[in-house]
């Protein structure tokens, strides 16, 4: 099984961005790049965002670019994942954002206009459906949450209210088939209104939810 191109190359070009691969984070997907490029588009000047876990930082770097004035907080786990991050952030002023070492919300003791999340949603019952090469190559810890895939985005609709200043939203991605058991859990909490959008293949891929 050969190495993944972008790891063999060391880079992933990610919203015109060249994202550093060298620590060997999950490999950001063009259906993540589709629904951040929308999402920058309601991502005010100034706005206090988290990109959370954050992988190689490629949601927040993305952000921190892309919009003025902008301050974004890095959450991740993993400690050679924070590394990665700090080296994607080598262009920008330390003032503008910190690298948080947070099991989901655990350390995170701040509110914000955007919490925007890549988690882990691959179903334990599907993994035979993941490619060989994704298996062998890339990160489990950012692929694999329970057996349905929802352990981590369940942790994060019913406390992410908590972390959203007034407005707030808070985008998931997730699977098509995860669609109406995220929008059961959804139901059970305070939000004011949410949206499940589709990416560029058609598919139920992330959800915004609004504070």
């Amino acid at each position: 099984m050969d190495l993944p191109e972008d790891y063999k190359k060391g880079y992933k070009d990610f919203l015109g961005i060249k994202i550093d691969l060298s620590l060997r984070p999950l490999i950001p997907r063009e259906e993540t790049e589709f629904w951040v490029s929308l999402v920058l588009k309601e991502i005010k000047e100034g706005a206090r965002c988290l990109d959370l876990f954050s992988g190689s930082g490629c949601v927040g770097v993305s952000i921190l670019k892309s919009i003025k004035d902008s301050y974004c907080d890095f959450g991740e786990i993993e400690d050679r994942f924070l590394k990665q991050i700090k080296i994607n952030l080598k262009d920008f002023k330390g003032d503008r954002y910190k690298i948080i070492k947070t099991d989901i919300f655990s350390n995170i003791f701040e509110t914000y206009d955007f919490i925007l999340a890549n988690p882990p949603y691959v179903a334990e019952k599907r993994r035979d459906e993941v490619g060989d090469d994704v298996m062998e190559y890339e990160p489990h810890i950012a692929l694999f949450s329970g057996d349905d895939g929802l352990d981590i985005i369940k942790v994060l609709i019913n406390q992410g209210y908590e972390y959203l200043n007034k407005g707030g939203l808070l985008v998931i991605e997730h699977d098509e088939l995860q669609k109406e058991l995220i929008e059961k859990l959804i139901l059970k909490n305070k939000y004011s209104h949410y949206e499940f959008c589709k990416d560029q293949f058609d598919k139920y891929r992330f959800v915004k939810i609004y504070k």
